[in-house]
């Protein structure tokens, strides 16, 4: 038996046909749990689904008959998020709804403008420029990605400290805090996130 991981984001719209599709290929749908992840699938072949929404109920919760069309229900919620992308020479913040970007800030930082200690350098300039881009902006939540370290640190910067204390959305793993890269954040932070085990005989 070979079991494959893998990770995927669907919009919402996109999910109850993307089950229907999934329960086909492996046998038929043979259970459904409301986990504290996401509603866990479980296939007939061994095969598992798990269905995690962007973002808590916080006291709005999906309505609809059934875990899925209640889970597509929570996610189809509109709400406001600001990003924080940090890496090492680049990062990319804005502010998000409805999977698009309503302001954003994408740059790079070089290690000399903090004489040769490039962290630091990405921290000031990054807490600088996204204080700059939030002030005067609504959100309910932090979406981050990229170094762990740096954006604990940025977020501890003066600019964003007020801002440390909001719900965080699931981190993303990102290679280039670029304008391509802050576009599918802002999108695939609003969908579900797919985690799929796939058992094949």
């Amino acid at each position: 038996m070979k079991q494959t991981t893998r990770t995927t984001f669907l919009t919402p719209d996109r999910l109850p046909s993307w089950v229907e599709r999934f329960a086909a290929a492996h046998g038929g749908l043979a259970s459904t749990e409301d986990t504290d992840d996401g509603v866990l699938l479980a296939m007939q072949d061994g095969s598992t689904a798990l269905l995690s929404p962007p973002w808590p109920d916080d006291g709005r919760p999906g309505r609809g008959a059934g875990l899925v069309k209640r889970l597509v229900s929570l996610a189809s919620q509109e709400r406001r998020f600001a990003l924080v992308l940090v890496r090492r020479g680049g990062y990319a913040v804005g502010v998000a709804s409805a999977g698009t970007l309503l302001f954003h800030k994408v740059g790079s930082v070089s290690a000399r403008s903090r004489g040769g200690n490039q962290a630091s350098a990405v921290v000031e300039r990054v807490g600088a420029e996204a204080g700059r881009i939030f002030a005067g902006h609504g959100f309910e939540y932090l979406a981050t990605g990229g170094d762990k370290q740096l954006v604990e640190q940025t977020l501890g910067s003066p600019g964003l400290r007020k801002y440390s204390s909001l719900p965080r959305l699931e981190p993303l793993a990102i290679t280039d805090p670029n304008m391509a890269v802050l576009t599918r954040a802002a999108a695939d932070f609003c969908a579900v996130r797919v985690r799929i085990l796939d058992t094949s005989r």
